[in-house]
Order: structure tokens, then C-alpha cells, then sequence
């Protein structure tokens, strides 16, 4: 349990990343930059930002919430940035999680996959210890992904499909954001996609917001979305529908 990386934060009883309560780690860095993005402290990887802990620290603070996160049916969900950068803290962490019996989940954008080296051999033996995968699904459209994240979407759907051959149950996350995320067309393009996925147990609509405004100005950055509201309920329940239609069309 010496293994160390670094992370931006820590939430101790998280009720949205995951099954029951959840003992959420923010980890930090994170290949994408995304223009919604509501924490943009965590971009920076390696020694630019975070601290560091140990998977010792962590599961000494994890123990102490054992008792909710059993009684709820919930366990550790490590978010980010981007979790898989630190796919080497990761298998250390929840094989002690596993050890405990702790539901263990990861909140990921993909933007780091690859099938070659290292990286997918850490993978493999990570998946073997990962309950769920919340899996944020941007944009099916490669060209406005790439406009709306700085890179293709090719490896992160290569990363869904990896997922169903490892059949990890997955919940796909869609962030809707008006005249961005939103057109018609390309929600169909990604409930077609989702829908050659076997491993797919939830699917859910996730509202832009403007919480993380701050933070961009707290930085320096200018904030590329700004006349961008946050999307009506009617609009989210029509989304859901569109990205929940079952291939029979019932």
C-alpha cells in the first residue's frame, strides 16, 4: 500500500457517482479540456497540481465511513480528472477495497485509452476489480467532439467496446448542453451506438450547469460558454427518451 499518486479532492458521502452512498476521489489531471468542464483545477497532471496520498491514507479515511456506505449498498467510486491515468494506483486501491468487501467504481471519459503497452496490460488486471464504470459519453459526432473536448472520440468509444468484451457493467453518462450536445441527430447516433453495447445496465442525461464558472475565472481562463443556459426539464426528459429507445423502437 505505498503506492502514491496525486489527487484534487475528496468526497466523503457522494450520493450521484455511483449506487448508494459513495466515498468519492477526485483524482487529478486529465487529458481533455473540455469547454463545460466544472473543474478545470484538475487538468493539470503530475506535480503542476493535487496532492499526493497513499492507498494507505485513503483506506484509513474509507474505513471510517465503512458503516454508511455498507448500510446503503454504496462503496468507492474514483472520479477525476481523468481516473485511469492512475491505473497503477488504482489495482492497489481496490484490492484493498476488495479485501473489505467495498462496491468499487470509476467515473471516466476514456480520454486516455489505448490498446498498446503497459497501459492495457494495468487495464485488464483493473478491470478484474471494478464494479461499475460510469462512462461520460460526450459526443458521438467526432468533429464537434474534437471542437467541444480538443480530441477524438475514436478511442473512447474503442474504450465502450473494450468494456463490453471485459463485460464491466457500464452507465452511460450524457452531459446535454443547448446547441451543443443537444441536436437531434447525433442523440440518435449515440443511442445507436449504446445500443450495440450488451453491458449498458443505466443510461443518464446529465444538465449542463454553471457551478464551475468560478473556478475558470479563479484560473485566469476565459469561460468559452457563457451565453449557454442551463437546458429546460422538457428538454432533458426528451433526451432521456431519445438515448433510452430500445432497438425495437418500444
Amino acid at each position: 500500500m505505498r503506492v502514491k499518486t496525486r489527487i484534487h479532492s475528496i468526497e466523503s458521502c457522494g450520493t450521484v457517482d455511483g449506487p448508494g452512498l459513495r466515498y468519492v476521489i477526485f483524482t487529478q489531471g486529465c487529458l481533455l479540456r473540455c469547454q463545460f468542464c466544472h473543474n478545470p483545477d484538475t487538468w493539470a497532471y503530475g506535480k503542476g497540481g493535487g496532492k499526493e496520498v497513499s492507498v494507505a491514507s485513503l483506506m484509513d479515511d474509507i474505513k471510517d465511513y465503512l458503516p454508511f456506505l455498507q448500510a446503503s449498498n454504496g462503496g468507492v467510486t474514483v472520479s477525476g480528472g481523468e481516473p485511469l491515468l492512475h491505473v497503477d494506483f488504482l489495482i492497489e486501491l481496490f484490492k484493498e477495497c476488495k479485501k473489505l468487501g467495498i462496491h468499487t467504481a470509476i467515473d471516466s471519459s476514456g480520454g486516455c485509452f489505448t490498446r498498446k503497452g503497459r497501459f492495457i496490460t494495468a487495464l485488464d488486471q483493473l478491470m478484474e476489480l471494478t464494479d461499475l464504470v460510469l462512462l461520460d459519453l460526450k459526443q458521438i459526432n467526432d468533429n464537434k467532439h474534437k471542437a467541444l473536448t480538443s480530441v477524438s472520440n475514436k478511442h473512447i468509444l474503442d474504450f465502450a467496446r473494450y468494456l463490453e468484451e471485459k463485460k464491466v457493467p457500464v452507465w452511460v453518462r450524457h452531459v446535454l448542453i443547448p446547441g451543443l450536445t443537444d441536436c437531434e441527430e447525433d442523440l440518435k447516433g449515440l443511442a445507436a451506438f449504446i445500443q450495440t453495447l450488451s453491458n449498458v445496465e443505466k443510461v443518464e442525461i446529465l444538465p449542463y450547469h454553471r457551478l464551475g464558472v468560478y473556478k475558470w475565472e479563479a484560473l485566469g481562463l476565459d469561460y468559452p460558454l457563457n451565453d449557454v443556459q442551463t437546458p429546460s426539464e422538457d428538454k432533458v426528459k426528451w433526451a432521456q427518451e431519445i438515448l433510452t429507445i430500445k432497438k425495437t423502437g418500444t
